[in-house]
């Protein structure tokens, strides 16, 4: 049987994207749109916070990025459309051209750094755990032969298998098909802890029903940094991008967007995150480096 008409187009459009020369903008200019990922439980990063639209500190870096897209391809009309996505399918998505950009809580690291194109580091943070606090778990010793959730597709989930086999601990590691489903494991006592980033379980715990019934706990595992994802091999879209987060730096914008986020009331309960800058952060602020995560 020969392959429909619908079916060769979508083949040439994957082959467009996957190849060795990405023109992002040239797609926007031609499609008149632009499609932009975002997470639905990253909090404080890119989130659902009610029936409207994602909101979150790298949807606001995202908003600024479209607005300088609409400028350089002289569309002030552009559609925007909004793709949820998952640690599971956020690369294969953005390598087939379904989304054109990617900010929320992905890990730069030099892994990924073979599939896709990350921009300069807007975060850093590290592997802990999220706990009842009725579970009297300090650290990971105390998890030893015990259930240990995490989140399909994340560095997290590699780090804390290691982090078991080289410690001889035996962690039964389940995994939630994302940052909600692996704390509802915790919450309905089919695992013991949330083993994530950091910053991703203060923002979940502020979110909970009950906040106060958690605590984050643990030592953190490494340092990594999140940043942007581009396609490969597409140098104009990335100067523009690399353009929007560094500007924002340099004018002080982005400290402003990240006490608005971190350290202020947030949406939907006004719960405050309380996480002042780090120094990793504060440092690239200056530096704006892209370097990746071993």
């Amino acid at each position: 049987m020969q392959p429909t008409t619908l079916a060769l187009a979508a083949a040439l459009a994957a082959a467009t994207f996957t190849g060795a020369h990405a023109d992002t903008l040239k797609k926007v200019t031609d499609t008149g749109k632009i499609t932009v990922a975002y997470r639905e439980s990253s909090v404080p990063f890119s989130y659902l916070a009610g029936s409207g639209s994602p909101a979150g500190f790298t949807v606001e870096i995202t908003n600024a990025i479209v607005d300088a897209v609409k400028k350089r391809v002289n569309n002030p009309a552009l559609k925007v459309e909004m793709q949820p996505v998952t640690s599971q399918n956020r690369i294969p998505l953005l390598q087939n051209g379904t989304i054109d950009i990617e900010c929320g809580s992905t890990t730069n690291n030099s892994v990924r750094g073979k599939d896709v194109q990350f921009a300069i580091n807007h975060f850093y943070t590290g592997t802990r755990l999220l706990v009842k606090k009725s579970s009297g778990i300090k650290n990971y010793a105390d998890l030893a032969k015990k259930k240990v959730a995490s989140t399909t597709g994340t560095t997290n989930a590699q780090m804390i298998r290691k982090y078991s086999r080289d410690n001889n601990l035996d962690f039964d590691l389940i995994m939630g098909k994302d940052h909600d489903d692996a704390m509802l494991l915790v919450d309905a006592g089919r695992a013991e802890a949330f083993a994530m980033d950091d910053i991703l379980l203060f923002g979940l715990k502020n979110n909970a029903r009950n906040p106060a019934d958690w605590e984050v706990v643990g030592d953190s595992l490494q340092v990594e940094p999140y940043a942007c994802m581009l396609r490969k091999d597409d140098p104009q879209f990335q100067s523009l991008v690399n353009g929007v987060i560094g500007g924002l730096m340099k004018s002080g914008e982005f400290e402003k967007l990240y006490n608005k986020w971190f350290m202020s009331p947030i949406p939907p309960k006004g719960q405050v995150i309380g996480l002042p800058m780090s120094k990793e952060l504060r440092d690239n602020l200056s530096a704006q480096s892209d370097k990746p995560a071993l």
